[in-house]
């Protein structure tokens, strides 16, 4: 018996070091400009810190940080070196040809993050270096500056085809990167293919967490192969959207933790205090959403 005792305390010994090597070796981003990306004074905070309200100010976070008002923003806030690794590429799918900007590494990626545009934008939105307060500009050399890729691209539409095109996209990198986890950013309209891909078979069980910015919900979520995953799901929403109303999108952000049997449900909100449609954008703090996304990722 005793030796039968001291066999489990050496197994269960070897379990937790297992368990904690493998957490210390988890992926977590490098700074980049850590201090001038970081959000203002927190107003509120609700549900164990899921929740927070950001305080958002138009004449601080657009006037005084852009030379240009939402042109071009001052130059201590980019670093244009990372173009060095970008790339305007085709993949060629049975969806159809998939535009888009690769920046980073297309093979052997660590991480890999994509970045859906909203209706009217286009593939180079989300590696414009200069609007949204330079805050593209830190997402490329957080990932180029961590062994990632950053995938900004075209589809067709927000509907099924669109979404067969950028599963297309995710499936053909993930294979050229199998080690790296996988994160979907969704800017308002480009929301409706999030909630698509997560309702896939193939991308549903692939992707390891979502980021909504300004954007819409959907329902079906809650019954998609990534909820039944747990994966990580970031809301980022200005008070005063007048697209896409705040009160609507922190009611879903509740139901996904209702509904879930997971306690507590990964997820957060942001909520920008007096900012609108663009506003999350322009101000989610891309390093400490994603550090946190890599510890919670499935």
């Amino acid at each position: 018996m005793a030796i039968r005792l001291q066999f489990l305390r050496l197994s269960l010994a070897a379990m937790v070091f297992a368990a904690s090597g493998a957490h210390a070796d988890a992926l977590e981003l490098k700074p980049f400009k850590d201090d001038l990306f970081a959000y203002p004074a927190t107003l509120s905070s609700a549900d164990n810190g899921a929740y927070t309200v950001i305080d958002y100010r138009e004449k601080r976070d657009i006037n005084a940080r852009d030379e240009v008002p939402e042109r071009r923003v001052h130059a201590e806030y980019t670093d244009t070196n990372v173009r060095k690794v970008q790339q305007d590429l085709m993949l060629k799918t049975d969806a159809g040809d998939v535009r888009h900007i690769a920046v980073g590494r297309t093979e052997g990626a660590g991480i890999i993050v994509l970045y859906l545009h909203g209706q009217g934008g286009s593939r180079k939105q989300g590696v414009d270096d200069f609007t949204f307060g330079g805050n593209f500009n830190r997402l490329k050399n957080l990932m180029a500056g961590n062994g990632g890729l950053y995938l900004s691209p075209d589809f067709t539409d927000f509907g099924d085809t669109g979404a067969a095109q950028v599963a297309a996209l995710v499936n053909h990198y993930a294979e050229a990167s199998p080690a790296a986890k996988i994160f979907i950013a969704c800017g308002s309209m480009g929301g409706s293919l999030c909630w698509k891909l997560a309702a896939r078979n193939d991308t549903g069980r692939r992707i390891d967490g979502l980021l909504l910015l300004g954007s819409l919900w959907d329902e079906s979520f809650l019954s998609s192969p990534a909820f039944r995953r747990h994966v990580p799901v970031f809301f980022g929403q200005g008070s005063k959207d007048p697209v896409f109303p705040v009160e609507k999108q922190e009611a879903f952000f509740r139901s996904i933790i209702a509904r879930s049997k997971a306690y507590p449900y990964p997820t957060r909100f942001v909520r920008f205090e007096t900012g609108t449609h663009g506003t999350p954008i322009r101000m989610t703090d891309w390093r400490s959403t994603l550090n946190w996304m890599l510890a919670k990722a499935p």
